[in-house]
């Protein structure tokens, strides 16, 4: 089932009565893929629910038309449209087994499709044998664990084969080790069942893990949408380079100045045909190289061994986050670090520059970015089979020689 938002927008009156109205959804304009999980991802307040609610029929839009597949759903009441819908809060009918709950839905169908017991009974078992639930059918939902409760709401949901099914932060009362579990089911059984899933979340962690598109949301306007992996890789402005990631984006006031990339007062890239301009100079935590010669300098605060990574807290006088800057380093590789002062090369393609009014993407050509050699080990021997993936991580050229 195809799912088609054209020039979505749902406004809310101000209950101060002053001012204008609340746009939670600002002409949301999305075409969802048949059979795919699409994430819609934002902070609290962006209007992620709000979509889904106008998706599934709770919501009613100010304006805009929704489609299923070729057919206008947009004034079609929720019991009509073939949906499944499952709460943050699980919603379970407390008295009711696991059985007559998952049964729920179906007891509602009329003329041809009305069911007998007996077949709504198979039809819940298939449904809970699909979560792994079949042992628990005849337990009451106080005689279940969270993510148990969560597997109930997703069997009701799907025991009535929706057309789309729809997911509202369904894991954030889960505990960590939980929520883990129930992501990886929620995309096996949405790969079995083939149904087209929408999953909201505020967790870019999770949106990334399952999706197989993410739409970041911003105050109710559409920021990127693109597969996870490439969002990360290319962000289309800073709010989205921030809000994926973990640890996070290390944002830098920044500058260009007569052909290099600067944070702060250190030039630490050069850059061909961009102007001089001020700008925010972000760097992924694995962006970093630790050189005793690199060009961004930065105060040595501490290390935090990870196993097979390293994270290399320090500090920058252009540094605007909250905290410290985090780089992330493989252990393997580690320099010594005893001094006051840690010093990095940047990876290019870990590297990104926004402009700091609008603060969309600034594109750069990387491709002529090159490391000069690292002087060779106090053996004499210079490995030359390294080059090649030291160059790919590194990224300085060979005009800073």
């Amino acid at each position: 089932m195809k799912i088609v938002l054209k020039n979505l927008t749902k406004k809310f009156p101000n209950r101060s009565k002053k001012g204008d109205d609340v746009i939670a959804v600002n002409d949301f304009d999305f075409e969802i893929p048949d059979g795919k999980l699409i994430g819609l991802l934002g902070p609290s307040g962006c209007g992620k629910s709000t979509c889904l609610n106008l998706i599934s029929g709770l919501e009613t839009p100010t304006s805009g038309k929704i489609f299923f597949d070729d057919e206008d759903v947009t004034d079609l009441p929720p019991e009509k449209r073939g949906v499944g819908l499952v709460f943050q809060n699980y919603a379970l009918y407390p008295h009711l087994t696991v059985r007559k709950n998952i049964m729920f839905p179906l007891e509602n169908f009329k003329g041809d499709k009305k069911l007998d017991k007996k077949q709504m009974e198979e039809k819940a078992l298939e449904a809970a044998k699909l979560v792994q639930i079949e042992a628990l059918l005849d337990r009451k939902p106080s005689e279940l664990s969270g993510g148990q409760q969560q597997r109930v709401a997703i069997a009701r949901a799907l025991v009535k084969m929706p057309r789309v099914l729809l997911l509202d932060e369904p894991l954030s009362n889960l505990d960590a080790r939980l929520r883990l579990q129930t992501r990886e089911e929620i995309r096996r059984i949405q790969r079995e069942t083939g149904i087209t899933t929408v999953f909201v979340t505020h967790d870019q962690e999770e949106a990334m893990s399952i999706s197989d598109m993410i739409v970041v949301m911003k105050d109710g306007v559409i920021q990127q949408i693109d597969k996870p992996q490439a969002m990360y890789d290319d962000p289309k402005n800073l709010f989205t380079a921030k809000f994926l990631g973990t640890p996070a984006i290390n944002v830098f006031s920044g500058s260009i100045m007569h052909g290099q990339v600067c944070v702060g007062e250190d030039p630490i890239m050069p850059i061909k045909h961009v102007e001089n301009r001020k700008v925010y100079a972000a760097i992924r935590p694995e962006g970093f190289v630790p050189r005793e010669r690199g060009k961004l300098k930065c105060e040595l605060v501490g290390v935090e061994v990870m196993g097979r990574d390293t994270s290399i807290i320090s500090r920058h006088s252009a540094f605007l986050g909250e905290s410290n800057i985090r780089s992330i380093v493989s252990s393997d590789r580690l320099p010594d670090l005893t001094g006051k002062e840690v010093r990095f090369n940047v990876k290019p393609n870990k590297l990104f520059i926004f402009d700091c009014e609008t603060e969309e993407r600034i594109y750069f050509d990387t491709d002529t970015f090159r490391l000069p050699k690292e002087p060779p080990e106090e053996d004499g021997t210079d490995d030359e089979e390294d080059t090649e993936t030291d160059i790919e991580e590194e990224g300085v050229t060979n005009e800073e020689e």
